[in-house]
C-alpha cells in the first residue's frame, strides 16, 4: 500500500483506527520529484509539511552573498519543511532539494489543522515530532558551539551513515559550517589518527 511508510510512522506514537486512517489519507498529496528538484523554494509560501516516503532530501538556506548552508537533510520516514514558516503562513526561508528521486506525501496546513479537529490525537503525534526536532536542534547548537569541526564530523557520520553515503562532501560542509576543503583536511587528519 502506498501509505504502509506514513501511517507505521504514526502508529510509532498513536493509535488510529480504520476510519481514522482512511481519514488521514484522504488528506495526503504525493508528490514525485527528480533529483535536485525542489518542493520549496526560498519566497514560495511555505503551505506543505512533508514526509520521506522514498529518497533523500535536504533543506537549506542562501545568504545575500549565494553562500548555501545545509540546515538539515531527511531521508525515508523522516519529516521535513521550513516550519517557522509553515505554522505562520510566511514566505519560505530554507529551500527543500531532493538530493535523488524521491516521493514525498504531503499536508496542507488547512489539512493538519482540519486532522486536529477531527482526529485530536493528531495533535499529539505532532507535538511528539516537534518536541523530537526541538530536541535534535538544541543538541546540534550545543555541539557546534562545544566541539571541534573533527568532533562534529565523528559525530555526524556516528549518527547518521545512511545519510553519509548519500549526499556530497560539499553538502557535509555546509551542514558542519566549513569550506569542503577544510573538511577534507579534518578527513585527513582524522584517517592519520
Amino acid at each position: 500500500m502506498e501509505y504502509d511508510s506514513i501511517l507505521s510512522n504514526v502508529q510509532r506514537h498513536i493509535a488510529i483506527s480504520e476510519m481514522e486512517t482512511a481519514y488521514f489519507c484522504s488528506l495526503l498529496g504525493s508528490q514525485t520529484l527528480y533529483k535536485n528538484e525542489l518542493v520549496q523554494e526560498q519566497g514560495w509560501i511555505c503551505n506543505t509539511i512533508n514526509f520521506v516516503d522514498s529518497g533523500i532530501l535536504r533543506a537549506f538556506f542562501i545568504n545575500k552573498d549565494g553562500k548555501d548552508s545545509t540546515i538539515m537533510f531527511a531521508i525515508k520516514d523522516w519529516w521535513i519543511t521550513d516550519m517557522y514558516c509553515f505554522l505562520n503562513n510566511k514566505p519560505a526561508l530554507l529551500n527543500i532539494e531532493a538530493l535523488e528521486e524521491s516521493r514525498v506525501l504531503q499536508l496542507k496546513f488547512t489539512q493538519l489543522e482540519e486532522l486536529y479537529n477531527k482526529i485530536p490525537k493528531f495533535e499529539k503525534f505532532f507535538r511528539i515530532l516537534m518536541q523530537n526536532a526541538y530536541v535534535r536542534e538544541q543538541l546540534r547548537v550545543l555541539d557546534n558551539i562545544s566541539l571541534t569541526t573533527e568532533e562534529r564530523y565523528n559525530r555526524f557520520i556516528q549518527k547518521y551513515p545512511q545519510i553519509v553515503k548519500r549526499v556530497t562532501q560539499k553538502q557535509i560542509a555546509s551542514y558542519l559550517g566549513v569550506t569542503p576543503e577544510f573538511l577534507s583536511a579534518v578527513k585527513r587528519k582524522s584517517s592519520a589518527s
